[in-house]
């Protein structure tokens, strides 16, 4: 979803340095973490109980036959987005091109999928696989589920706005989510929700093994259908997020038949993006999280404003505050979509401010059909079929979203920040683990993103509680903790050398 269609609902380095700058194969190792991955409370973790925080975007092509290889995504891509620091990829899956007809699935098409995973997988970059949809079908102008799902009651298919706007008043498509919702029989009397839930059965069986994948995001941004006025009231609207809970216990159910590993993200009603609360009951798995996204009602074109302050703030506490109940993971899944370079730093220091995941919309323009805006508005790279350098890089945007940050975290996170006019991050953690009361050992790791895009392998490091254990100037900083240490705080700024409260092994 795209940041405009809610402002419909409120009123009815230079380039060429980038390009050179080589992927080093060790940093990239280093960098990822220790498969499988799992969660402790809001934090995702890795297997030696890591907590795990990625930066990314999202690749997903909504046109047929709607894989990311098709307007060229590849191999030369999953590198550029590991030399700019980013770690995960939210891949696109459209469910009429895995189901093309009911029970029958596109082996062809989820083999595509799997090689843009792999593709990631060789660079250290981590897929979290989404169901995708906008205004359900193409019937409506936009894209996801299978035409042999559509059950809009013979109602007007009008008016015929595009996105969002046929959301808000076409009845045709607000009754097919009714019938989706109600788990209305389609084809063979099999109810929709349940085919639904049956596809993902069958692509989690296809990755259930796969290392490197994040989760499986169930459903994009759930539209209420015809009750949907209620959810844009501030509290929400308990009504519909009882059905929506239904939908996703049921999905969970046949899901961890065959997969009871991965990490399964759900996501609240799509008003939530604007600021209004979710109703939605616990899941109750073990291994849940809470996928959201943000999207300012009245981001003005000239930087954001008091309103959108005071609403994204709004989203990101609602965010925190379900997973401090739950116990559920947590990430931002979408954000962005812009080129408003102001706003975009202000998202990404909210973010770190509540130490939220995130991963931004979009990798590239694509030939959007559910989007607000030229491609460009929404790209970090223009054009995927070609190298990701020079005037194919939207470099204003790629700055404003570069940033260092925290991937792997020996202990629990208190706090991270980056101050863009000094160029200084910094971060402060507990080497107590995010799962107990027990401590990390004395050298456990902790990794850094250190972008060249921000420092260009020049940078001095300070550490009370630990010590650098990489080479000068590495795009992947790594921190040793000392003997006994509670805390950890490190410091990052430009400049060279280092200043450290221990002693490591020498290099």
């Amino acid at each position: 979803m795209r940041r405009t269609w809610l402002t419909t609902l409120a009123v009815g380095a230079a380039a060429a340095t980038l390009a050179a700058t080589p992927v080093a194969a060790t940093d990239v190792a280093q960098a990822a973490p220790t498969p499988p991955l799992s969660h402790a409370g809001r934090w995702i973790t890795d297997a030696s109980g890591r907590a795990v925080i990625v930066h990314g975007t999202n690749m997903v092509y909504k046109l047929p036959p709607y894989y990311p290889a098709k307007p060229g995504f590849g191999d030369d891509d999953a590198a550029f987005l590991a030399r700019i620091g980013f770690n995960a990829v939210r891949v696109g899956i459209i469910w009429k091109a895995l189901e093309p007809s009911p029970g029958h699935y596109n082996g062809a098409y989820i083999a595509q999928i799997a090689t843009t995973v792999r593709t990631l997988a060789r660079h250290g970059v981590l897929s979290l696989l989404d169901f995708h949809q906008d205004l359900y079908n193409e019937r409506f102008q936009g894209e996801g589920t299978p035409d042999w799902a559509v059950r809009d009651g013979g109602l007007p298919n009008l008016p015929k706005a595009g996105f969002p706007n046929n959301y808000l008043a076409n009845p045709a498509l607000q009754h097919a989510f009714d019938q989706f919702w109600a788990n209305a029989p389609g084809p063979g009397g099999v109810g929709l929700a349940d085919r639904f839930a049956a596809a993902w059965a069958h692509v989690a069986a296809v990755f259930r093994r796969t290392p490197s994948v994040l989760g499986y995001e169930l459903f994009n941004e759930p539209w209420p259908g015809t009750t949907w006025a209620p959810c844009a009231a501030p509290a929400g609207c308990p009504a519909f997020d009882v059905k929506l809970k239904g939908f996703y216990e049921r999905v969970f159910a046949r899901l961890r038949k065959v997969d009871r590993r991965t990490l399964v993200w759900y996501e609240p009603n799509v008003l939530f993006n604007g600021g209004p609360n979710t109703n939605l009951g616990p899941i109750g798995d073990q291994r849940a999280g809470f996928a959201f996204h943000d999207y300012c009602l009245s981001e003005p074109a000239a930087g954001p404003s008091v309103a959108c302050t005071k609403s994204d703030d709004s989203v990101f506490c609602h965010a925190v505050a379900r997973s401090a109940h739950t116990r559920d993971a947590v990430m931002e899944t979408e954000f962005g979509a812009t080129n408003d370079i102001p706003y975009l730093n202000e998202m990404i220091a909210r973010a770190d401010r509540f130490m939220v995941p995130w991963l931004e919309w979009a990798y590239c323009g694509c030939a959007d059909p559910t989007t607000s805006g030229p491609g460009t508005k929404q790209a970090i790279v223009i054009d995927p079929s070609k190298p990701p350098v020079g005037s194919n890089l939207e470099l204003p945007t790629l700055r404003a979203l570069v940033e260092p940050y925290p991937k792997v975290i020996a202990g629990t996170p208190t706090g991270w920040s980056f101050t863009r006019a000094s160029r200084t991050f910094r971060l402060r953690f507990s080497t107590t683990r995010t799962a107990r009361r027990s401590r990390f050992r004395a050298g456990a790791v902790t990794e850094i993103a250190a972008p060249g895009l921000v420092y260009g392998g020049r940078y001095f490091v300070s550490v009370e509680g630990g010590y650098a254990i990489s080479k000068r100037g590495a795009s992947t900083l790594r921190i040793a903790s000392c003997r006994n240490a509670r805390t950890v705080t490190v410091t990052l700024r430009p400049g060279r050398g280092t200043a450290a409260a221990c002693q490591g092994p020498k290099l």
